[in-house]
């Protein structure tokens, strides 16, 4: 189903876009230790979050 698609990729992306602000706020605190673990933990989330969004857009396509 092509809403699926589109939901778990968005949800993927919000928890991308959310490691990315907690990694940004330890990196101003200098807590850069946490910031890079939170750094990386939205790098995953974003890659599964263009994954999704390639499924979507292909399923989306094939409806059409």
């Amino acid at each position: 189903m092509p809403a699926q698609a589109h939901t778990k990729a968005a949800e993927h992306h919000e928890t991308a876009a959310k490691a990315h602000r907690l990694a940004a706020e330890h990196h101003v605190k200098n807590d850069h230790v946490k910031g890079n673990e939170h750094s990386t933990y939205a790098q995953t989330h974003s890659k599964s979050a263009r994954e999704h969004s390639e499924q979507a857009h292909t399923k989306s396509a094939a409806k059409k």
